[in-house]
């Protein structure tokens, strides 16, 4: 069976943010379940979420909030399973600080994997290397991928010597 990543997110307003860690999934041919999972308004599907993630082939979640950004952390209080938060600049945020640090400040014993603000695509590279840590055909397409951005720098480095 294929081990699903989980991008979960408290509003749909954050989808702008999260399609970047879908899109990365999908182009590593990493299996994903995307849906709306909001610690404040629909607390019960989190907590059935939460609570089952890992009996439904999830292996990896990645949540995305903004503001008080209570779902990363809520959902790792109640999963086995390894949580990246994804903060998120909203239209309520206090320049995305109150995100990143509702994130990042998690206590011990509830670790929350966080990336930059925005940073979804990240989250959908680090999902898919935790995946590869044990599946080799998702190693190798992380592999290959890594090569390609080191292709892109190289080209873009002689394009630009070129035109100096």
């Amino acid at each position: 069976m294929n081990k699903k990543v989980a991008i979960i997110m408290g509003s749909t307003s954050d989808l702008p943010v999260m399609q970047d860690a879908i899109d990365i999934l999908k182009e590593l041919e990493i299996d994903i379940e995307v849906d709306v999972v909001s610690a404040h308004r629909t607390p019960e599907k989190m907590f059935e979420f939460g609570n089952t993630a890992h009996e439904n082939g999830i292996a990896v979640i990645i949540a995305g909030a903004g503001g008080a950004a209570h779902l990363p952390g809520m959902v790792a209080s109640l999963s086995p399973l390894p949580v990246i938060g994804v903060p998120v600049k909203s239209s309520n945020s206090i320049d995305g600080w109150d995100s990143i640090l509702s994130i990042l400040q998690m206590p011990g014993g509830v670790p929350v994997a966080t990336v930059a603000l925005n940073g979804a695509k990240n989250a959908g590279i680090l999902a898919a290397q935790i995946i590869g840590a044990t599946q080799e055909d998702v190693r190798a397409r992380i592999i290959n991928y890594k090569e390609t951005l080191k292709e892109k720098v190289t080209k873009a480095a002689a394009q630009m010597r070129e035109n100096v």
